[in-house]
Parts: structure tokens; sequence; C-alpha cells
């Protein structure tokens, strides 16, 4: 899952982006609310982790400027502000929920996965299927015909965004934002490597190709060779 953290409180972002990295989460932050209505509007995020107090703009005010462009990914607020009047502002704005500082890591966890059985995204359905293949977001794991595949973070990533996009093209562009979150070298040849190591686990378990190279493009998931 890609993670938009706005969060202008250093202790407290390093909190989150610890705990999220660990669960194999790809994570963002931003520490003002100007930036954070740009980037959510310029990316692609699975869910927004909002504070409320930033500079420039409040998270109100940064939720209400998102949905106004139309922008439909799940928001979770956080905020030291518990008054009924404050989460009810934030969740009139178009916030998904709303969670009040100081937090125990392990309830945010509960509620990205209370928000992914909502299914307000089809990016946070819990398991994404794809003929053999199987993703478990909640415990952030993949199965090829029941068996569990052995993928470093990085590879579960990129194996999680084509399953996403099964039978479309994947350029390296988007495998860049969405596997090493921008910080990839353009000229480099990480996305072949990585992708020639998720290939190669992948056929250890079928004799069907599944991630296919289409020339001068990118790749696909897909159980024949695109046309």
């Amino acid at each position: 899952m890609r993670v938009l953290l706005v969060e202008d409180d250093p202790e407290i972002s390093r909190f989150i982006v610890r705990g999220l990295t660990e669960e194999r989460h790809l994570v963002d932050l931003v520490t003002d609310g100007p930036s954070a209505v740009e980037v959510a509007a310029a990316e692609e995020y699975d869910v927004v982790i909002l504070d409320v107090m930033l500079p420039g703009a409040d998270g109100f005010e940064v939720c209400r400027r998102m949905r106004q462009q139309g922008l439909d990914v799940p928001v979770i607020m956080l905020t030291a502000r518990d008054a009924v009047a404050d989460r009810i502002t934030g969740l009139d704005e178009g916030a998904d929920d709303y969670l009040v500082k100081p937090f125990a890591f392990e309830e945010l966890l509960a509620r990205l996965r209370a928000l992914s059985r909502r299914g307000r995204s089809r990016h946070l359905t819990h398991q994404l299927t794809y003929g053999p293949i199987t993703i478990d977001q909640r415990a952030h794991r993949a199965l090829i015909d029941g068996v569990p595949l052995d993928l470093t973070a990085t590879e579960y990533r990129l194996l999680e965004f084509l399953t996403r996009r099964a039978e479309a093209i994947v350029t390296r562009d988007q495998l860049a934002q969405h596997v090493w979150g921008g910080d990839y070298d353009p000229l480099s040849n990480n996305a072949d490597v990585y992708i020639g190591y998720v290939r190669r686990k992948l056929q250890a378990h079928t004799s069907v190709p599944l991630i296919h190279t289409v020339r001068g493009l990118g790749y696909m998931l897909r159980l024949a060779p695109p046309g």
C-alpha cells in the first residue's frame, strides 16, 4: 500500500513512518497543508493519513480541497482535538475516519484494516487475486496456488502493484512511484532487475509465464502473452 502521511510533528511522523515501513507499506511524508494537496493530486495513493493542525492550511481545508478536486482517496485524520464538533467537521469535509492523539500504532493499523473492509477503494480491498496469484494485503504476503512466496519488501510491493493492474501495461515510471516512491534513478536498471527476481520466483511454482515485457512500454501481468 502506498501511503501519503501529512504530519508536521517530527516525532510523530518518525513513529508512523517507521511502523508502516516495517509493515511493508511505502510512505511519502509532507509537512504542510498546501504541499499535501499538491502531492495528493499529482500522485496516486491508496490512503492519506492527515493531521489536522498543519502550517499553511489545516487538515480540514486540505481534505476539502482534495474532495473538490475529485480525489477519492481514503483519508484518516489525526488530531489532538477530540471534541465531537471537530470530529464531525472532519467527517463532513470528506474524511473516512478520525483518530485522536495519542494513539497506539496497532490502532492505526486496525483503522487501515477497517477502512479496507468498507471497500471504498478497490486498492484497499483485503485480498487481490489474479489467476494463481493471491495478494493478502493484511498479512503483506503473496501466494501462488496457495503457496507463500518468499519476497523481499520491494519484491512484494512490485508484485502487489502489478496484480492491482493485471492485464494493463505498467511503465517504469509507474513502478518508480509505487515501488520505490520516486526515489529512483531513471538511468538505473532496478526495475528490470526486480522484475527478473519476481518473475523467477513465480516461475518456480508455475510453468506459465505471468510477467511479460512489452517492448518499449513496460511490463504486464497476464495469464497469456499480450497480443
